[in-house]
């Protein structure tokens, strides 16, 4: 299973590296299920291993000019704000075993990973869903990305996900960027939220495997190149549809696995 999950974590960057999202989407669960790190932690894992995807998928996009600092800033600030406050304060609290009704009860790891599939069945509808792939024309509106950054730093804070497939549809419709700016500008967006969080959880004392978190993001990074190197051949738009297949059916997997296994 581990040298499977190896292979698997070429997906993360490979995702990256072609539609600019869905790291978390897949790093989360290969921890968890290929390398057996308990969810709450796997969250962690993931935050660094996207975080260093990101950045290194950011930078490409900053040498051809797709990235709008201002934008980012606007964006990445309050979503860190709430994505700190969720890991330190809120995370923390949830009991290890949550009783939904007298006779029903679920552990916190396993509702950490069912809500994280049922974000990946929302971000599959997204990638599959045709989508126009020209300029928006909608005007900026920095109060709208602050709510939005608000909102994506929760989901970032709780599951360890970057949030791309939330903070590209947010950019293209309140931040009035084109396509190819939005993906730059997430990019440099997730790598923030991703560092200063798992950095949060390193200062709070978390126990971490350094070799194995290296190991799996030195192959999240071969993965970038592979995408970078595919993108020349394969458009985002052709291949997203099939990695929003991909994604949906995981997350039926996972809620299936973890309600009937």
């Amino acid at each position: 299973m581990v040298i499977l999950g190896y292979f698997a974590a070429i997906l993360i960057g490979l995702s990256i590296g072609l539609i600019g999202a869905g790291g978390s989407i897949l790093a989360v669960p290969i921890f968890v299920y290929l390398f057996g790190i308990e969810a709450g932690l796997a969250t962690s894992y993931s935050l660094f291993v996207v975080g260093t995807t990101a950045l290194i998928g950011g930078y490409q996009h900053y040498r051809i000019g797709n990235l709008r600092l201002k934008t980012a800033v606007a964006f990445a600030i309050p979503s860190v704000l709430t994505l700190l406050l969720v890991r330190k304060y809120v995370l923390p609290i949830i009991p290890q075993n949550i009783t939904l009704a007298p006779d029903i009860a679920i552990s916190k790891d396993a509702m950490l990973m069912i809500v994280f599939a049922l974000l990946m069945i929302f971000a599959s509808v997204s990638m599959i869903r045709p989508t126009a792939a020209g300029s928006s024309s909608t005007q900026p509106s920095m109060l709208r990305l602050i709510i939005i950054g608000l909102l994506v730093g929760i989901v970032t804070g709780f599951l360890g996900a970057g949030g791309g497939f939330l903070i590209i549809p947010a950019l293209l419709l309140f931040g009035g960027l084109p396509i190819k700016q939005a993906v730059g500008t997430s990019l440099f967006i997730i790598f923030i939220n991703a560092y200063i969080g798992f950095a949060g959880d390193v200062l709070a004392g978390i126990t971490i495997d350094y070799a194995l978190l290296a190991a799996v993001t030195a192959v999240a990074v071969v993965g970038i190149f592979i995408g970078v190197f595919l993108s020349k051949k394969i458009t985002a738009a052709q291949l997203k549809p099939l990695f929003g297949w991909f994604v949906l059916l995981m997350g039926i997997y996972i809620i299936a696995k973890e309600l009937l296994f």
